[in-house]
């Protein structure tokens, strides 16, 4: 399990958070995801032997969101 809060410049409401927390979480290995509209970070929970930090960052690129590491 590693645990990673990272920036998220992008993130300016609740529907964004509801965005990142929905599409991080249908991946398989992600333990969970709390995202944060007045800090703009993501904390992300997830299983790395079944996905990678970089399969996380390109899903978070994809839907507009890309994190600050």
């Amino acid at each position: 399990m590693t645990i990673k809060t990272v920036n998220i410049p992008k993130i300016s409401c609740g529907h964004c958070t509801g965005t990142i927390e929905s599409e991080l979480g249908e991946l398989k290995g992600i333990n969970s995801v709390t995202a944060n509209k007045d800090d703009k970070t993501a904390t992300i929970d997830w299983n790395e032997d079944i996905i990678s930090w970089e399969q996380i960052a390109t899903l978070l690129t994809e839907i507009g969101f890309p994190a600050e590491t």
